[in-house]
């Protein structure tokens, strides 16, 4: 019975060591990592274009000459996706106007809440629960003096085992007044993928 049970605890334990060697593991990885991992879009991608986007923005002459005394009000539209790709292109845009506001060189408008904003300005004015004494009036919001806006666009070409992918994202900063783009740039990203052969 001694032998059996010591058989069994043997059993047991190889079979525990066995499970723990094919266990799968979780790690952080660096958000800021430049190492491609596809040719698809990735957060690399991401960080790459944000910060090259804000340094040229900020270190422009014209603009560092607008923004020497004040912050100027920029309205940001949704960057327009010209890929094949499904693209969350809110985090872009997210990523490059958070970069900015940090700087301290620009004020922002959100127009991705407009409708809640509607709505707790109607709440103030017209429930009856807001005094209105303290109530915030319609028409009373700064008016954006620049407009942001981003296009996305992608070149993909295979050949035999390889394939050629090229981004570009481009982004202008237009003066609301005058129509001038005052500034604008683009960011260049390529990725080459090679599929191994056996025996290669």
């Amino acid at each position: 019975m001694k032998n059996g049970m010591k058989v069994l605890l043997a059993a047991a334990a190889i079979g525990a060591l066995s499970l723990s060697g094919c266990a799968s593991t979780m790690q952080y990885g660096d958000a800021g990592s430049a190492k491609p991992v596809s040719t698809e879009f990735g957060s690399s991608d991401l960080q790459q274009i944000a910060e090259t986007m804000v340094d040229s923005m900020i270190t422009f002459p014209p603009m560092v000459e607008i923004t020497s005394s004040r912050r100027p009000v920029v309205s940001v539209d949704k960057v327009k996706n010209k890929t094949m790709q499904h693209i969350d292109t809110e985090s872009i845009t997210d990523s490059i106007r958070a970069k900015l506001i940090r700087s301290g060189k620009f004020r922002f408008i959100d127009r991705t809440t407009d409708a809640q904003t509607i709505e707790e300005l109607r709440t103030q004015q017209d429930s009856g629960l807001v005094d209105k004494k303290t109530a915030v009036k319609f028409g009373q919001q700064i008016g954006a003096e620049f407009l942001l806006t981003a296009n996305f666009s992608e070149i993909r070409q295979r050949a035999g085992s390889t394939t050629d992918v090229y981004y570009k994202f481009t982004m202008s900063l237009k003066n609301l007044k005058t129509g001038i783009l005052e500034w604008s740039d683009e960011k260049e990203i390529r990725k080459v993928f090679k599929r191994g052969t056996f025996g290669g």
